[in-house]
Order: structure tokens, then C-alpha cells, then sequence
């Protein structure tokens, strides 16, 4: 694992530069892929960083949580009001849904780890599902229940009404007058993403993120040698936490609008397989299974029958309908079976994730110029 062989300095530098220069060009590349839009960038930023935070805890430690949308539906409300209640300025925003979700996790993470294995799992599940009911029933005055909670005009925007700001066009979140809206929006959260991977860069290298690892490694020992394990985790439990809940507030500052759907199961599960797929425990492993996961799901989605047919159009009549007829069933509507297909083929034949093929083919190419 990474955490227990820590690199120089030199080499760290490098990775944080080679990091930022991928991220900030991806509007370039992605065209390459045919993802060089804002939306779906903003997306693997968002959730790019939703995978690296949820890393720092299952990558580190061996805590497998399935309540991890609890933090990202908290972080989308307190953003939310945030606009409504101070500014369309996402600072504030930012600000106070780290400390608001880092609470609730503090809470959430204290009664969960008394537990550990499939019982932590379950206990962190029961507090998600408890929150998106809560937020479809008793707090509906708080998240509008069903219809979400939305950034109105009538709102009070308490600093934007001292200082004078108002808002002519449409209700987007603000950087001191760029609105967070397309490529803007984007590098906002490119830049919120390059933070969090430099401190989860920091965590992994520190004496604290060894720490992390020697509780996967072999907790019981840990306790033998005098280390209390529980403020480590719940430390550890908290950052993870607020990682998602900052998520939760960029979601919210790209397009103002919070709803309980974001607290389901569904979106524990999801950063779990982005997780897995990517590579555990590995720094970039879960930001690129975030990215294709999201990939799938806004591109391979969008193939339906007539862009197939335009595809195979260089072929002969019989053999181009014979084509459409075999691919169809993988995209389109059945993006989610392509999908499965690769996550068991990197389950079945890299167990570590898509990060250790990329060791294995770097390894071979190695091999094969000695």
C-alpha cells in the first residue's frame, strides 16, 4: 500500500504537478473521448473527489462504509442554504458544509466504530437510510421533502444584501461575479479537487496515515504495542466524511438545487464500485473509476440505435444491421451491462483494481526493454 511506502518529496511534487496539469486540460483531452463537456467535467470532478475521500477511509483502514451519501446530502442541503440564507458566493458555502458534514460524521463515525467489519457497514447504511428518510418526512420544513430544496429570489442573502449584490439573470452561484456555470463551474471544482488530492497525498505519506494502515493491517497488534486505534479512526472517519460533504456542496453550486435523493443507498453503493474498480488504496485508483463510471453513465447511455447505424455505416447493409443488432444490447440502455461486464473482469482478473493492470502493463513493458 502506498501509506507504508512513502515517497521523496521530489516524487510527490511531481505527481501533485503531473495532477493538476491532467485536470486542468481536461476540456482538451476529453475531446479526445468525447467528454469535453462542462456538465459531465464538473462531474468527475465532483465525484472524483466523493471517491478520494471515501478512500482515505476504506483504503486506509479496511472500514467499509455504505453511509457515506448521508454526508454528500448534507453538504448539497448546507450549501443550499447557504445561498438562501447569505450569498450565492460558494465560499461561504464551501466553508460551512466541511464543518456541518465534519459534525455530523464526528457523531455518526463515534457510534459506528465501536463496531467494526460487516457491522460497522451496516450500522453506517442504517444512519443513511435514517437521514433520507428523516429528509423525506420530520425535516421536510428543512429539505422541502420531495421537491427539493431550491434557491428562490424571494430568499434574504443576508451578505448580498449588505453588500449590495443583486442578481439580474438567473440564480447561479456566484465567485465574486463569475458564475458558476459551464467551464467556469468546472474549474471551480477542478480546483477543489486538486486540493483534496493534495491533502490525501499528505494523509498517505504522514506517521498519521501509517498509523491508518497499520489498523488494517493488523488492528489487534496495534493494541498490543499501546496505539489506541479509535481516535485514529474516528479522525480519519471525519475527513472522509467531509470529502463528501464537499462533494455535496459543489453539486449544489454548479446547479442550486439539494434533494434527498442524493442520501439513497444507491449512492453509498456507487462510490464504493468507484472505489473498487479504480484500484483501493491507491491515490488516483478511485478518481478514475469515478470517471468511468460517470463515463458510462452520460456517454455510452446517449448511444442509441441511430448513432450505431451511423457508426457501422461503412459497411455493407446485412453486416451493418448484423453489427447494431450485437452492439445494442451493451449501450444505449444497457450501458449498465457493459459496465457489470467490466467490473467483474477487474474483480475477476486484477483484484487491486484498473491501477494495478496499469503496475502489471508498466512491469511488462519494463520487462521487455531490459
Amino acid at each position: 500500500m502506498e501509506a507504508i511506502n512513502p515517497s521523496s518529496g521530489r516524487k510527490d511534487n511531481l505527481t501533485m504537478i503531473a495532477f493538476t496539469v491532467v485536470v486542468l486540460t481536461a476540456p482538451l483531452w476529453g475531446k479526445l473521448i468525447g467528454a469535453d463537456y462542462p456538465d459531465l467535467l464538473q462531474r468527475f470532478a465532483i465525484f472524483g473527489l466523493f471517491a478520494i475521500g471515501f478512500n482515505l477511509l476504506f483504503g486506509l483502514t479496511g472500514y467499509l462504509s455504505f453511509g457515506h451519501a448521508a454526508f454528500l446530502g448534507i453538504g448539497s442541503y448546507t450549501a443550499a442554504w447557504s445561498f438562501k440564507l447569505l450569498s450565492m458566493n460558494p465560499i461561504p458555502a464551501v466553508i460551512f458544509a466541511l464543518l456541518l458534514s465534519g459534525l455530523f460524521a464526528a457523531v455518526i463515525g463515534y457510534v459506528s466504530l465501536k463496531r467494526t467489519g460487516i457491522y460497522f457497514a451496516i450500522l453506517t447504511l442504517a444512519f443513511a437510510q435514517m437521514s433520507y428518510n428523516l429528509a423525506y418526512s420530520v425535516l421536510t420544513p428543512i429539505t422541502n421533502g420531495e421537491t427539493g430544496l431550491r434557491v428562490l429570489r424571494d430568499d434574504p442573502r443576508i451578505i448580498d444584501t449588505a453588500l449590495g449584490v443583486e442578481i439580474q439573470g438567473p440564480l447561479l452561484g456566484s465567485f465574486f461575479g463569475i458564475e458558476m456555470t459551464g467551464y467556469s463551474g468546472f474549474y471551480f471544482c477542478a480546483v477543489m479537487l486538486i486540493a483534496g488530492f493534495y491533502v490525501a497525498l499528505r494523509v498517505f505519506r504522514s506517521p498519521f496515515g501509517m498509523k491508518l494502515a497499520a489498523i488494517k493491517s493488523n488492528q489487534t497488534r496495534m493494541e498490543y504495542t499501546g496505539y489506541n486505534p479509535k481516535p485514529y479512526l474516528l479522525a480519519i472517519f471525519i475527513i472522509s466524511g467531509m470529502y463528501a460533504g464537499l462533494a455535496g456542496a459543489l453539486m449544489v453550486i454548479v446547479d442550486p438545487l439539494a434533494g434527498a435523493e442524493r442520501m439513497q443507498w444507491t449512492v453509498s453503493g456507487e462510490v464504493v464500485l468507484m472505489t473498487i474498480l479504480g484500484g483501493v488504496g491507491t491515490l488516483v485508483g478511485p478518481l478514475l473509476g469515478a470517471a468511468i463510471i460517470k463515463y458510462f453513465e452520460n456517454i455510452f447511455s446517449a448511444i442509441n440505435e441511430s448513432v450505431l447505424l451511423a457508426t457501422f455505416d461503412f459497411l455493407p447493409e446485412g453486416l451493418q444491421e448484423f453489427m447494431v443488432t450485437i452492439v445494442h444490447p451493451f449501450v444505449g440502455g444497457g450501458w449498465h451491462l457493459t459496465l457489470g461486464i467490466l467490473f467483474m473482469s477487474v474483480i475477476i482478473f486484477m483484484p487491486g483494481g484498473i491501477m494495478e493492470g496499469i503496475r502489471h502493463l508498466t512491469d511488462w513493458i519494463r520487462r521487455r526493454k531490459e
